[in-house]
Parts: C-alpha cells; sequence; structure tokens
C-alpha cells in the first residue's frame, strides 16, 4: 500500500512512513497529528543511549581538582590506583566545568557528572577486555561460572526488553572502528551483549547502517532515502502545519546532510584504493567517523525506529593510528598514546577534549528536536557518556568518567555534580537508570543501592 494513499488519522507517529520503490523513511512527531493520534502523541517514548570512551580519560584534564595532578607512570595490568590529592566529599556539588568538559556548557542544565563509582575487576583476562565488554553486565564479578568474564544479559538489551517492543529494533549497536586488521577478541570491540559468550555484534559501516535503518539495499542507481522518498515527503509535508514543516525540513535537511557526508566518506575511500595506499582506514577522518555515526544514532532514535542505542567512539586497546583531522598533526594510536603519557599529554587532552564535544554535539541536535507536551528528544532521554576506565595509563577500574545527560521522560534532575562514596558500584548507576524508565527492579549486579541525587 502506497503511504501516499494514508490519511493522518488513519496511521500513528511510530508506523507512517513515506514509500519509494520499497524505500521508507520513518518520521519523528508532528503536532498536526496530535489529534488523530489522540493520547499517544500526548506521552513521547522514553530512550536509552550510551556513548562509550575507549582506554579511559586523562584524568587532570577531566575530573575537578585534579588538573595540577603528577602525570602517571604506567601501571601495568590490573592496577588499582586512586589520586588522593585535592578530594571532593561525597554528596551533590554544582557542576565545574574543566577543560575536558567545557564543550558540555551549552548543555550544563541537562548533565551531571557523576564521580567516585566503581567497577570489580574479574582477574582472569586483560584489563582492556573487561571495560567495554563488562560496562553494561548485569552479574557481579565471579558470579557467572566458567567463564573469565562477569558478562551476562548487558542493561540496553535489559531495558530494550521493556521500551523496545514497539519499534523496528528493539537495540541498534554501533562502533567507530572499521579498521580490518583486528588483532584483538570481540571483547575489546564490543560493549552490547544478548548473554554471556553472546554478542550483539555492533554495526561500523555508516552506509549499511543507513540501509538498514531505511530499507535502500536494492536501489543501485539512487541509494539515497531524500531522492526516492522525495515525491511522497512533499506530498505529505503540504498537509502539515506551518510549524510542522519547518520540522518537517530540518528532519529532511538532516538526512540530506548525512547522505552526503556519507558520499564524501565512500569517495575518500575508493580514491585511497585507487593511489594504493597501505592501510587505507588510517587516513579517513576519524572525527568525521564518528559525527556521521552519532548522527545516525539519533535520526534512528527521533523517528522510532529505535528507543535504545549504544555508540562506542573507538576500540578499546588497538594500537591502530587513526587520522584526528583537524585535531592532531598525524595519525596516532590512542592506546598507545596512554602508555606514554609523558610524552602525549597535549595529543591526549585533545582527544579526550574531542570525545567530549561530539557527545555535547549530539546532546545539542537531541535538545533542537521538538517532540509532544513541549518536550525535546533530549528531554525524554537518558545519554551517558562514560568509559571502563577511571585512567587509561593507570589502567584503574575505579572512580569512572560518566556523564549522565537528559531528562529520562520527566524522570531525571540534572546540573549537578554528584561524587559517590568510595567503593559505590557502578551498577548503582545503572539500577538508576532502569527505575527511572519504569522498570521495576530491586538489584543489578553488584549494586548497593541507586544514585537518588539524580532522580526527580
Amino acid at each position: 500500500m502506497s503511504c501516499r494513499k494514508k490519511t493522518l488519522r488513519s496511521v500513528s507517529r511510530r508506523n507512517f512512513v513515506v514509500c519509494a520503490g520499497g524505500a521508507t523513511l520513518s518520521l519523528p512527531w508532528f503536532e498536526s497529528c496530535a489529534g488523530a493520534l489522540g493520547r499517544e502523541a500526548k506521552t513521547p517514548a522514553k530512550r536509552l543511549a550510551f556513548f562509550y570512551l575507549p582506554n579511559g580519560i586523562t584524568r587532570r584534564g577531566f575530573f575537578p581538582g585534579e588538573g595540577d595532578r603528577a602525570l602517571p607512570q604506567f601501571a601495568g595490568q590490573n592496577n588499582v590506583w586512586r589520586f588522593e590529592g585535592k578530594t571532593v566529599p561525597p554528596g551533590s556539588h554544582p557542576l565545574t566545568l574543566t577543560p575536558t568538559l567545557l564543550p558540555l556548557h551549552k548543555m550544563r542544565e541537562k548533565v551531571s557528572l557523576i564521580t567516585g563509582m566503581d567497577r570489580q575487576f574479574q582477574h582472569g583476562t586483560d584489563s582492556h577486555a573487561q571495560c567495554a565488554s563488562c560496562f553494561l553486565t548485569s552479574v557481579a564479578p565471579y558470579e557467572v561460572r566458567n567463564s573469565v568474564y562477569p558478562l551476562a544479559r548487558t542493561l540496553d538489551h535489559i531495558a530494550a526488553d521493556s521500551i523496545g517492543r514497539s519499534t523496528p529494533y528493539s537495540t541498534l549497536e554501533l562502533s567507530c572502528n572499521d579498521h580490518k586488521n583486528n588483532i584483538e577478541s570481540i571483547y575489546f570491540d564490543n560493549m552490547s551483549w544478548y548473554g554471556t559468550g553472546h554478542v550483539a555484534p555492533s554495526m561500523r559501516n555508516p552506509r549499511k547502517i543507513y540501509d538498514r535503518l531505511f530499507g535502500t539495499q536494492a536501489h543501485a542507481r539512487s541509494r539515497d532515502i531524500t531522492d526516492l522518498a522525495l515525491v511522497s515527503a512533499r506530498q505529505f509535508q503540504k498537509r502539515l502545519g506551518t510549524a510542522d514543516r519547518r520540522k518537517f525540513d530540518e528532519y529532511f535537511e538532516a538526512i540530506r546532510t548525512i547522505e552526503t557526508r556519507m558520499d564524501r566518506i565512500d569517495n575518500m575511500k575508493s580514491e585511497l584504493t585507487a593511489g594504493n595506499i597501505k592501510r587505507p582506514a588510517e587516513y579517513l577522518p576519524r572525527n568525521e567517523y564518528i559525527h556521521l555515526m552519532g548522527d545516525l544514532m539519533v535520526t534512528a532514535l527521533q523517528s522510532g525506529l529505535t528507543n535504545v542505542g549504544t555508540l562506542m567512539a573507538g576500540p578499546e586497546r588497538w594500537t591502530t593510528a587513526t587520522n584526528w583531522e583537524g585535531i592532531l598533526d598525524k595519525p596516532y594510536s590512542h592506546h598507545s598514546m596512554t602508555h606514554s603519557i609523558q610524552d602525549h599529554m597535549e595529543q591526549l587532552l585533545k582527544l579526550d577534549r574531542f570525545h567530549v564535544s561530539a557527545f555535547a554535539r549530539l546532546l545539542e541536535r537531541m535538545d533542537g528536536i521538538e517532540e509532544a507536551n513541549g518536550t525535546t528528544l533530549l528531554d525524554n532521554t537518558i545519554f551517558t557518556l562514560g568509559a571502563g576506565m577511571g585512567d587509561g595509563t593507570t589502567h584503574q577500574y575505579n572512580d569512572l568518567p560518566l556523564v549522565v545527560a537528559g531528562g529520562g521522560g520527566g524522570t531525571l534532575k540534572l546540573g549537578r555534580h554528584v561524587h559517590c562514596q568510595r567503593g559505590t558500584p557502578l551498577a548503582n548507576l545503572w539500577l538508576t537508570q532502569l527505575q527511572a524508565l519504569g522498570i521495576e527492579r530491586e538489584k543489578y549486579a553488584d549494586s548497593t543501592g541507586t544514585v537518588d541525587e539524580i532522580r526527580a
């Protein structure tokens, strides 16, 4: 059935699509449809998303009070090490934006810095192997028998069991790592798991993700959804009010921009291949790649294709050098630099700040996407930036870097720095988020309570 034959009265925000030749363009919520949609339009869906940072961070740039800390030497495997200089008492404090966190300034009322949370390392594997793979795990260390990984169904899938039932994709797993010279196992490069030993494999090619979301695989000549759906989309637009027409144009233009950027990367890959460049992926602009993957995730959340998304900004421990266009002067290996922080402090601080700015960019975009009842996509999302290491040089599993953003559909109050009691499990934050999403649960992994300071 052609979408052009449908009326506004017969469609829902989740199901309405603009069709052309088999491709589909899922649309965001429009006020013009509210009368036909009834109560569905009054209660926007709650979303959950994660932006994962590999290889830890440089503490003196990220954490308040550590700007003048001594630079540590590489501490080796599984070290537990805590800086005991300027301390912050447990509790809720005004948000201090350090140099690394400064890109969050515009969003400071909708983010909270969470510090003092720990994960317990289960001995038997490399410290990096448990960072991303066990970041969202639902079990405590040593609870899974016959496994060196304390790993079971992860938070994203547990949440999707409740809030992802009505979407085409219950979860969306993305990873910014398209290198082919893989020297690590899947545990270094995936953060989402159906269960112990059963990975939810990340998608890492923007074009393949785009094809999956919009069904454009079969179109060899014209693979852009904005070309395929243009006629149907414009006819639908005529039935919208003035404000929704503007919103429609912004949404359509955002997808067109994604298509243009994908074409740019595809053309660069072709040129590098034609020039017989060794390891061409090292020369692609990594920052553009991360921005593009983030925009694909936000578009999927906005249009109702999924309510749960994870994005890894890079893999753990890979030594492959990558090109940070406009940020660093040449390709560097992020992981290798963390092992020689004395020589690469400036570069590491720049990369940390870029990662935070990429996260902030997504927050600002989400905060500009209007939904029902005067809320925004960010207001209805819990979006967490974090890493599985508290420091990339010392390999510590305590005092992890965490920023929680969004409103969780009115269930969160942010804009503060929450410093937890020493030894507070990371699982306390995950339990808090599940409860904020309306998922009844009294315990999660090794949790000992919830982070009440961020609950509304």
